[in-house]
């Protein structure tokens, strides 16, 4: 047994609360060297009473695998001392001092303390959802009386300084058309009175920008959206702001008698615009950088996020550049957002691993560009086969709780990013195939504005094109309505586990499973035909939910999978695929063929 690799470091996220009287443990072994593990465990005041939860096998990737047993109590979590049996090619016992042969008598690791702060538990409406992001610049024109000068014409080609006139009334007028679609939940980039068409150089945090409209304009949209069965979330650009933020402007004039001057990073005076004098983001000048660290800006930017609840009842916070804050602003924000308002929802940007957002005192999910850039190489760029792409997406998942898992934001592109329809090279079989794939995935899927008709972008600027409402895709359209529609059906979708079944070569395999409910999603990102072979636990009858066709498991020869070792799989489905083909495959009778 490889001791090396077993892991539990008994704390966050390795320990966590899904509520004060459960609490839920994970442990790592190396990949298929466990065959079970337990934990035992007992009250400090009661040695005696030992108790024991065989624990679950969850994910396995390249190197490990993972384990979670949820321990429940009758009273509040509290003082419990455990340790792992761990049986393999032999048993061996971990504790907080290290291995033994048997069972410990001292050395154990504890648990001291359910503090109601310390429950990761996500609103539950964040989990499995389907987001909807609008750049609103460019969505649609509803009052072209706020239009700003120079409006140019709805669909001229995108640069970083032109507008085209896009506003809050727009996205009124089309609440139907995202209902029809299925979202479950909108997020607007800024809006907030700010310099240039993208507004992430806020202004007046306390102001809706006159180009996009008024305060009532954004009244009518959250509460024509609740009506709709549709959430919002709005954008704090809480980093950074632009050069015309009033204390900016203050510390401008003023220099170093402004009582702003502990607002912002300033590296020389007298200061001028020029990313010499203070901080930026990164050496753009007309973004400096809030000092988030200073109690006085940070009790600011919780006074922005609790006035926006308060007074239009928006439904939570997409937070820009969310590692680049002070981490205190983020723990304040938790804290008052569990305390004042606990169905609102705090979405973190981070583009690599979100450990330092997500550990149980920050964020609720983070935009999860690790699966995006994942099913980019996987499906558009042909660059990592069935296998990697599995490797990377099980790591990730088991880097957090399974709740944070449900909620996490699954975009395929967003406004930083050029469009996954360009990356894929403008093949819509290759698109239709990451879209089946992203809305089938454990987390909550996004869709950015017009990926749905089959709008295609290059990176920044060109990705943030006029929605093309004249001449959409209609195809398209109707298979992401097909796929919401069918994920909004099946709760094992949103919510159940994930199993792998197949990772050979470009055919990857994997079944959602919630009670009763199985679901298998096969994907052939390949350009060619090919016949495959698929285990599945019983010789039973499936459908495919994406056409009605039927197909029958018979009895499978050998069990040689992904995770033989810890599935039983006693039948096999044999589908022919077509290039970049899918199957939404549901297990239809559990009588043995």
């Amino acid at each position: 047994m490889k001791l090396e690799a077993v892991r539990h470091t008994g704390g966050f996220p390795d320990v966590t609360l899904s509520d004060r009287s459960t609490l839920i443990v994970t442990l790592r072994t190396a990949r298929r060297d466990a065959k079970k593990c337990k934990v035992h465990y007992f009250a400090r005041t009661t040695p005696d009473r030992l108790e024991t939860e065989e624990m679950e096998f969850t994910y396995r990737d390249e190197l490990f695998d993972y384990y979670r047993a949820e321990i429940h109590f009758h009273q509040i979590a509290r003082y419990q001392k455990y340790y792992f049996e761990i049986e393999g090619d032999k048993t061996v016992f971990l504790a907080a001092n290290g291995f033994h042969d048997r069972a410990p008598d001292d050395g154990f690791f504890e648990y001291l303390y359910a503090n109601r702060t310390g429950i990761v538990h996500p609103p539950e409406w964040m989990k499995g959802q389907v987001f909807y992001q609008i750049f609103p610049e460019r969505f649609a024109n509803g009052d072209k009386e706020n239009d700003p000068p120079e409006t140019q014409a709805w669909g001229t080609p995108p640069t970083r300084e032109n507008y085209m006139g896009g506003d809050l009334r727009g996205i009124i007028e089309h609440i139907d058309y995202l209902r029809e679609l299925g979202v479950d939940c909108i997020y607007l980039n800024p809006i907030f009175e700010g310099d240039f068409n993208h507004k992430y150089a806020t202004t007046d945090y306390f102001r809706v920008d006159p180009h996009f409209g008024t305060e009532e304009d954004l009244h009518r949209l959250v509460d024509s959206l609740h009506a709709a069965g549709i959430r919002i979330l709005l954008d704090g650009v809480f980093n950074h702001c632009g050069i015309h933020f009033a204390p900016f402007e203050n510390l401008l004039e003023k220099q170093e008698a402004s009582p702003y001057r502990e607002w912002f990073f300033v590296t020389q005076f007298p200061i001028d615009i020029t990313h010499h004098s203070y901080e930026c983001v990164g050496a753009y000048k007309y973004m400096p950088k809030l000092n988030t660290g200073n109690p006085e800006v940070r009790k600011y930017i919780l006074d922005v996020m609790a006035y926006w609840i308060e007074e239009f009842h928006i439904d939570g916070w997409r937070l820009d550049v969310a590692d680049e804050v002070d981490e205190g602003v983020w723990e304040e924000a938790r804290l008052m957002m569990t305390e004042r308002y606990p169905n609102t929802m705090l979405l973190g940007e981070t583009w690599g691993s979100g450990l330092s957002l997500m550990n149980g005192r920050q964020m609720d999910a983070i935009m999860n560009y690790v699966f995006r850039d994942a099913v980019r190489d996987y499906v558009a760029a042909g660059k990592i086969d069935a296998r990697q792409f599995m490797d990377r997406s099980m790591h990730m998942l088991s880097n957090y709780p399974e709740a944070m898992d449900q909620a996490m934001f699954l975009p395929l592109d967003s406004h930083d990013t050029e469009r996954f329809l360009t990356l894929s090279e403008g093949d819509l079989r290759k698109h239709r195939a990451a879209v089946t794939l992203q809305m089938t995935f454990v987390g909550s899927p996004s869709i950015y504005y017009g990926d749905e008709i089959g709008m295609d972008g290059e990176n920044d600027p060109d990705c943030r094109k006029c929605m093309n409402w004249d001449h959409p895709d209609e195809d398209l359209k109707l298979y992401y309505q097909e796929l919401i529609w069918i994920r909004h059906q099946h709760e094992a979708l949103r919510l159940g586990r994930i199993d792998i079944d197949l990772c050979e070569g470009r055919n990857l395999a994997y079944t959602r499973s919630l009670g009763n409910e199985s679901i298998t999603v096969l994907i052939h990102a390949d350009d060619s035909e090919e016949e495959v072979r698929i285990p599945v636990k019983r010789r039973s009858r499936f459908v495919n939910l994406l056409d009605g066709e039927e197909y029958v498991a018979y009895s499978r020869d050998h069990n040689d999978t992904w995770l033989s070792d810890k599935l039983d799989y006693q039948g096999e489905l044999v589908i022919p695929m077509t290039p970049y083909g899918v199957k939404v495959l549901k297990e239809e009778s559990y009588e043995e063929i």
